[in-house]
Parts: structure tokens; sequence; C-alpha cells
């Protein structure tokens, strides 16, 4: 008995010491922080190295030993990537890493609605986080500089402003999930072609008003987790170990506390990326095990050649210590939060969410005689004609290609919709693209068609011909030179013959409408040709759903576009004043940003003689909206005050509509240069037939200040300033001044 009763002492008592002994940062009641130091001091040397680059394509290495899970990353932005196996690119093979594909950021930044892009985050978050990702490589936020760069598609167009209103609700949605969102390409990545070897060459105030601005609202606004560095160089440095960038602006300035990964090969030196802000190093080999390494992960810049200086002595265990804190919060933040939800895949919610983004992003560019919504009561034949209309767009296009459950094509959407209510019939038109297939996922369509263009051209025009409506689904597609990572666009112009295409089928039928399909603008030289253009976009899952809603007029289009579409190439600051580089170069190129920070619309304005195809914030209705004189409360605002505009807008048409409200800001006499106006407040109202609504704005200092780069500050000068009230950038609807004391 006293032995039985000594055991179970000893049990107890030692049970006891094990629960004083608990680790401080397995107990989530702790702060953030001091988990973080006990987790730290815990780490052999060897484990801190291992955390900081990777094991495998899309992983790094946990802590086993202490119950710390592996990082997996997967590719977004729009959908989350199918599984690969550990060391290639091949797939995995899976059966069950299909996934719903979100339309494209180009078109989430054209519903101009924080909501949409919150629903967003949250869906692709669920999707992602059951799925057991750690960081999912999204959103992209860099500006849309010039139309030919192939991954604007993944971007939020070309204002400061619009981008850093929409993302911020992304990675908030995302990270409620306990999934990291990593905001990319950080920062001044604006082409693909030469990519790797491009010095960006711009100054301090155009990089802080223009280039930094949504970077700055997901990290300080949004709370962002994860930050991605970009290929390209800016100051001579690689900008995934770029002191400036990396050191001084973001982890000094900003206060970024989250991790900075780098793109995949991004990395190229061990000194910089020890000391210039480099955390987590991935794909600085393309297949680490057929390069002739035992495990070539072992050999990447933060590996054992990290490890051997510090083991040298000639570097010391700082940076990597604040590289592993970093890490360690990140783990803290996803995989080790004990209240982490449990996620969601393929559910009928993201389905809807889809759909409805992908409905309010679609802008009507182009409505003549009101020929849109199309009213089946009075349609007998519609042809449907272009190869967009069946070709599936969620294969390619770079990194975010996806392996989908099902998309749903523009042609099917449309035959869905129309039912038996009118005759639909399909012609090929052109042949653009006819392959399906991308890093192993192929979307096993046969586009094989060996017709000449003659014969594809005469029975596009003979089906429209016949056709009570014709609708045109063309533009661009997801593949090499045309929206895609890696490589740019050649011109503005459509590809494969669409512009003659679309001239013969004006001629044959005069109600032709046009579904550009793209992530870029394009030039439109038939545009008075037709009365009916609608930009699409890539819709991903829905897409087809979705343009059928438009069309039919199930839904009101409110898309405006998220950047300029201009006449001609020549049109565009970076191409007009000759610093694009548009060819690859083996040697490091300096490429100077000599428009500064007159970008969009902002170099548009100025240009007197030159107006755009379509407009920055441009987008129209079925329904018509009426504005009153917008109104301040006061004509004077205090540097520490502020002021509120107010302006009401109605509903005159006799549809429900959604109408989206700009407010601008004008300085009227500055130290410096400044745009005509800037971009300062958007609200998206919605309004049935006859309502009318009061939107009002809030101004204050931040709105009107600019970056002085002599001072290194934001600057608000004391004068006389407008606000303005605007349906588009060239839509002006109200004028009022006021003024800073």
């Amino acid at each position: 008995m006293k032995v039985k009763i000594f055991l179970l002492g000893l049990v107890l008592s030692t049970a006891s010491l094990l629960a004083q002994q608990k680790p401080v940062y397995l107990d989530a009641t702790k702060p953030l922080e001091e988990r973080v130091e006990d987790a730290l001091g815990r780490l052999t040397l060897k484990e801190k190295i291992a955390m900081v680059h990777a094991q495998s394509k899309f992983s790094s290495p946990g802590v086993p030993r202490l119950g710390i899970p592996d990082f997996w990353m997967t590719d977004g932005p729009h959908g989350i990537r199918p599984e690969v196996l550990w060391d290639e690119w091949d797939q995995a093979g899976w059966t069950n890493d299909s996934c719903v594909a979100f339309p494209a950021l180009t078109c989430l930044a054209a519903t101009w609605n924080p909501e949409m892009s919150r629903l967003y985050g949250k869906s692709i978050g669920e999707e992602a986080r059951y799925r057991n990702k750690t960081v999912l490589l999204g959103p992209g936020v860099n500006i849309y500089r010039t139309p030919l760069n192939g991954r604007n598609f993944e971007y939020m167009g070309e204002d400061p402003y619009l981008s850093s209103q929409m993302v911020v609700p992304y990675v908030q949605g995302v990270q409620q999930n306990g999934v990291a969102a990593c905001v990319k390409h950080f920062a001044l990545n604006n082409q693909e072609v030469n990519r790797h070897a491009t010095n960006v060459i711009v100054d301090d105030r155009a990089l802080y008003e223009i280039y930094l601005p949504a970077f700055k609202a997901a990290v300080q606004q949004g709370k962002a987790w994860a930050i991605m560095g970009s290929y390209n160089l800016y100051k001579g440095q690689h900008c995934c170990h770029n002191q400036y960038l990396l050191n001084d602006i973001l982890k000094g300035e900003w206060g970024f506390d989250g991790v900075v990964v780098s793109d995949w090969g991004g990395v190229h030196d061990t000194e910089q990326a020890i000391t210039n802000g480099l955390d987590m190093e991935f794909g600085s080999w393309t297949n680490g095990l057929s390069n002739g390494s035992s495990n070539a992960y072992d050999s990447y810049y933060l590996a054992q050649p990290y490890l051997q200086l510090i083991q040298s002595g000639k570097v010391g265990t700082k940076e990597l210590d604040d590289k592993v804190r970093r890490i360690l919060r990140l783990a803290f933040r996803t995989t080790m939060d004990t209240d982490r939800p449990f996620g969601s895949m393929l559910s009928p919610a993201h389905y809807e969410a889809a759909r409805r983004i992908g409905e309010e992003g679609i802008v009507l560019l182009k409505n003549k005689n009101a020929v849109l919504p199309l009213d089946l009561a009075r349609v007998k034949r519609i042809a449907v004609i272009g190869e967009n209309a069946v070709k599936m767009m969620t294969v390619g296009g770079g990194s975010s290609s996806l392996k989908v459950q099902h998309e749903i094509s523009p042609l099917d959407g449309i035959k869905e919709r129309v039912g038996d209510r009118a005759e639909v019939v399909y012609a090929r038109g052109y042949v653009g693209d006819a392959s399906g297939e991308y890093n192993g996922v192929v979307t096993g369509q046969n586009l094989k068609d060996d017709r000449s263009v003659e014969e594809l051209t005469d029975e596009a025009v003979k089906v429209a011909s016949t056709a009570d409506y014709v609708i045109f689904i063309g533009g661009l597609n997801k593949s090499p030179h045309q929206d895609c990572e890696d490589s740019d666009r050649k011109g503005l112009g459509l590809p494969y013959g669409q512009d003659e295409l679309i001239s013969a089928l004006a001629k044959a039928n005069k109600n032709l409408i046009v579904v550009n399909i793209s992530g870029n603008a394009v030039a439109m030289s038939w545009i008075e040709q037709v009365p009916a253009v609608l930009q699409d976009w890539y819709l991903g899952s829905e897409a087809g759903h979705a343009l059928a809603a438009v069309l039919m007029g199930d839904v009101n289009p409110s898309g405006r576009l998220p950047f300029t579409f201009p006449a001609r190439l020549e049109d565009v600051a970076a191409h007009q004043l000759g610093e694009y580089i548009g060819t690859v170069s083996k040697e490091i190129v300096n490429e100077k940003y000599n428009e500064g920070i007159f970008v969009g619309y902002r170099w548009t304005d100025k240009q007197k003689k030159v107006k755009p195809l379509f407009p920055f914030g441009y987008g129209l209705s079925y329904t018509t909206f009426a504005y009153e004189k917008p109104v301040l409360d006061k004509k004077e605002m205090s540097p520490d005050g502020q002021i509120t505009l107010t302006v009401k807008v109605k509903n005159t048409g006799a549809r429900e509509g959604q109408e989206v409200v700009q407010l601008y800001i004008s300085d009227k006499k500055s130290s410096l240069p400044r745009p005509i106006k800037e971009l300062k407040g958007f609200k998206k109202v919605k309004l049935a037939p006859g309502e009318e609504k009061a939107v009002s704005f809030t101004i204050d200092k931040s709105a009107l200040s600019y970056f002085d780069d002599h001072q290194h500050a934001w600057v608000a000068e004391p004068g006389k300033f407008e606000a303005i009230v605007a349906a588009s950038a060239t839509d002006i609807k109200g004028v009022v001044p006021f003024e800073l004391k």
C-alpha cells in the first residue's frame, strides 16, 4: 500500500511539475510577444536557420520538437492553387484539390465596393483554410502603369487610393480565417518583360504617392501578416532584399511586424538577404533534387551559406533572431491559433460570392439606343460568336492558374439563361489559342480548328446576318503575350484578327454587342460601328452566369473602370516618355519613370488635346442618375480639422441601380507640381427608381497632402482647394471651393 501511495504521489508531483513548466508559447492566454520570446529561446541555431528557407516548392519547416507546424504557402490571389509534387512544378495528382475560381482582381477593383472585397477575402480565405494553408500569396496591388503589363489582371488598377480602399477588406477577410494574406509584389513591379533585370529609377515623391499607398494601407489598416518582395531591382538592389524598401520603409516607417517572403527565385545574395529585410526564402532552385544535391534546399542563400557565416563568426545572430521572431508570430496567428476556424471548400456560398462579384464588376462601356438589356420577349435568334465564348480562362496566366471544379462559359451561361425562349447559335469567328494546359492542369477542351481566316469569317457573318442580335465575345486570353505572367503584350490592339472580324459583323447586323474579356485596356478601332460594349474581365467559375445576368437585365451593371482605356498606346505616359523596357536583357537595365506622379488619369488630365477611349471611373447603367449641387458644411478648414461634403443623388430612370459617386480633390496652387485632381473618396449607393439619397464624404488634411521628397514628409499647404464630385474622371457633376487655413 505504501508503494502505491508513493507512486501515486510521484505521478501527481510530476504532473504538477510538468504543468508548472508548460511552455509559455503554448499558452494562448499569454501576450503574443511573450509567447514569441519563449519559443525563440527554446530553438537551436540549426532550427532557426531551417525556418528561414523553404524545404519544398511551397513549404518551409516548423519545429516538430516544439510542436510548431510546417508553413504551407499557396498561390492566389483568385483561387487556391492545385497541389504540386514536393520538389517539382508537376501536378501531385490529387483528386480533391479543385477550387472555386473567383474573378480576377481587376474585376474586384471594378466593383468600387469594399464590401465585395471583404466578401472576396473571406471566401477565398475559407478555401485556403480548409486546405490547411498558412499563407495565401495575394492580393496584388502593383499600380497599372502600362496596358502592356501581362500581369495587370492580378492587380487593382491605376489609382493608389482606389487600390488602398479595396485591399484592406480583402486582407481582413482572408485573415479572419487564420490564414495570412501576403500582399505582393513589393514594390515597383509594373511589367513582366525583363522583370528580373530591370532596375527602376523613380523619385521618392512618385514612390510614396503612387506606388506605395496600397501596400501601406494593407500593413497599417489591414494589418497584413505577410508581404512578398518583387523580382525587379530598385536603387540597384533586388526588391526581395532591399534596404530602403524593406528595412527603412516597411519595417521602419510603417512598423510592419509580419514576415517578408521572397518571390520564388527572387533571392540573389546571402549577405543582402541577411541584412536587407528578407525573412523567408522560397524558390531559389527551380527543381532542387535534380540539380545534383541530396537536398538542394540546404544550398539556399539563407540555408548552409548563412549557417556557415554565423559559425565562422563573420555575422551574428541578431538578424536571424528578428527573422525567426516574425515567423513565430506568423505561426501563432495562423496554425497555432486555437480559435482558428475550419474553413470550407467549394460551397454554394463561395460560388454565389464569385457570381456576385463578377456581376458587380462588369462595366457597361457603350449602350447606344438601349440595345441592352436584351428583351427576350422580342428575340427569336441570338448569335454568339468568338473563341472567348467557349474557352476556359481559369487555366493559364502564370502562377494564378487554377484547377476548378467547374467553369461556366459565357456561351453556356447565355444558353442556360435564354432557355427555350429563343434560339442561340454559335460560330467560332476566330482561332486564338487552342491549347488548354498549364503546369499539368488540362482543360480537356479540344479547340483545334484548321479552317482559314476567310472560312471562319464567312461562317460568322452568315450566322450573324440571320440573328436578331449578335453577341461577339472576344478580347485577350491568359496565354503568353496576352494577360500572362512573365510576358507582356506586344501592342494595344486585339489579337487574332478580331478587329477586322468585329467590323465585318457590324456590317452584317446592326444589333452587335461586343463583350471584351481581358484584364487590360484594349484599343477599339471599331467603337463607332457597334452600339453596345461590355468590359467583362476574367470572371472565374461563374463567368457565364454573371455575364448572362447583365446581358439579360437580371442585374443592372454597376462596374466602373479601375484604369484608363487609352485611345492609343502613345497616349500613355510610360510610352510617350519612352521609358518602358520591352525586351529581355541578360544585363541589368535601368528604367526611369519619367512621368513621376502623372500615371493614368493624372497624365490624361494634363493632355488638353488627348481624350481617352474611356476614362478612369467610367461605367454606364441601365438607369440614369441626377446629381444636385454638392455642399460643404464650411468653407474653411483648420490643419487639424475636417470638413464634410454632401451631395444628393437621384435615380431618374425606371430600374433600380447603383451609382459610384466619386470625390476628387484639386489643389489650386502649390509649391510643387500637382495633378489637376486626385481621387480621395468614393461611395457606391443603391437607388430604387425615383429614390434620392444624400452621400457624404469627410475631407481631412491627408486628402490635401502631397509628399515632399526634400523634407521626406507629407505636406498640406495652406491655400485654396476644390472638392470635385464626379461620375468618372471626365464626368464632373459639381465643384465646391474651400480653403485650408
